[in-house]
């Protein structure tokens, strides 16, 4: 066996102890990995020519993703949600390690990374939205729900229900945290295709106005609002977060829906500061962003070169330390574990069901491409270090209720009325 091999099989040898993998190299060599467990793949890789050993040795985070996508890492039994997630499985967040202080070097090259990878200047924001929003709404409409179009972290309060369910479910969970009162008017940060703001729209007395740097989603958006008969009280504009700040106009609620995951943490103070300006002195702002369970950190080379490129994933601890110099009070922290890793199923499985569209909308190498993507990141929020956070703020501390109550009983009446609740 050739060195490269042998070395790639020790490095795995390492990682795969369950579950098992084989490896079919370009020689005809083969290697079996791991051992057979319940709950765990049983996967084969082909390797088609010998540069893969050595893209995948010289760069792992980047490498095996590439050679992926180019078709010359195949997989010949499973699929690469059952590869993504083995190996991701067999280190776990939460196993348990001895823990040790940060070494200075790591803890600058974090950091330089993390500053060189997040910079999201205004100038590039619309470009690094149009590379992931702007490839065209066919594909979102075969991937997310058709009720509401909701492309972020859905509310599982029931495991039986369905996509489009789940996703109703988390508008009401948002919506109830918003507390609003009749006649208020809302501001939704990226508003993506409309979903949030036309349910705002049909279940209160509130005018909506949604934000967003996709000309597809607005455009889009635009026609689903109409199309619900909500026209009159919902209003869409291309627009940067921090151009409409400068129009000194102020709204009674804010709600931010993963968006925040696109600002980029050297503009976390600045979409703050923003926030703060545009909300009432008696609002509320409920901010829902995929978020990091331990510290900052930095996004991964195959997610920041192929998916969000200007993104960053932000930590609990970093998002609330910019957002203190606001003068916004923190009035309620939910963290959701494992609801995105059961959309992010979905979605996998809607595309894997209509391979042949997307293939024929865009082309193989693409469907190879995304499906690693949405492969990734459910293994993150399985057994790695993703999570989502909702964060609600207030301006006033006399504004909310002194008790959490409301939520619930808010969140069980819009449920009730769609027949969601859990029997």
């Amino acid at each position: 066996m050739a060195a490269g091999a042998a070395l790639l099989d020790r490095i795995l040898g390492r990682i795969i102890t369950r579950g098992t993998l084989s490896i079919v190299y370009a020689d005809g060599q083969q290697t079996l990995l791991g051992k057979p467990e319940a709950g765990f793949p049983d996967v084969c890789i082909r390797l088609a020519d010998t540069k893969v050993v050595r893209q995948i040795i010289s760069d792992p985070r980047l490498g095996a993703g590439e050679a992926y996508i180019d078709g010359r890492l195949i997989i010949e039994k499973g699929d690469v949600m059952e590869l993504v997630g083995m190996l991701r499985a067999n280190r776990p967040w939460e196993r348990g390690v001895t823990l040790h202080s940060t070494g200075l070097v790591r803890t600058i090259f974090d950091r330089v990374m993390a500053a060189r990878e997040s910079i999201n200047h205004q100038s590039s924001a619309k470009a690094n939205v149009a590379h992931h929003y702007d490839i065209g709404n066919a594909l979102y409409q075969l991937m997310l729900d058709s009720e509401h179009m909701q492309y972020s972290c859905a509310y599982w309060p029931r495991e039986d229900m369905t996509l489009g369910q789940a996703q109703e479910a988390k508008l009401a969970h948002i919506a109830a945290k918003l507390a609003l009162e009749p006649g208020q008017r809302v501001l939704d940060i990226g508003c993506g295709w409309g979903g949030m703001a036309i349910y705002l729209a049909q279940n209160f007395d509130v005018s909506v106005k949604g934000i967003t740097l996709s000309e597809e989603q607005l455009n889009l958006a635009e026609k689903r609002a109409q199309d619900a008969g909500v026209s009159d009280y919902v209003r869409f504009e291309l627009m940067d977060y921090r151009d409409l700040a400068k129009r000194k106009i102020t709204y009674d609620r804010i709600v931010s829906v993963g968006m925040f995951e696109h600002v980029g943490r050297p503009q976390f103070e600045t979409f703050f500061r923003a926030a703060s300006n545009l909300l009432n002195e008696d609002g509320v702002m409920l901010l829902h962003t995929i978020g990091r369970m331990g510290g900052p950190g930095s996004t991964d080379a195959f997610t920041r070169k192929y998916i969000f490129p200007g993104g960053y994933i932000p930590a609990l601890s970093e998002t609330v330390a910019a957002s203190e110099k606001s003068r916004m009070i923190v009035t309620d922290v939910e963290t959701l574990r494992l609801h995105y890793a059961r959309t992010l199923r979905q979605w996998y499985a809607r595309c894997m069901a209509q391979k042949s569209e997307i293939e024929a909308m865009f082309d193989d190498r693409f469907f190879r491409m995304w499906t690693f993507y949405l492969s990734g990141a459910t293994a993150a929020f399985e057994t790695g270090g993703m999570c989502n956070f909702q964060i609600q703020y207030a301006k006033n501390r006399r504004t909310l209720p002194l008790t959490r109550d409301y939520i619930g009983e808010s969140e069980r009446a819009l449920l009730e009325e769609g027949s969601l609740l859990p029997e």
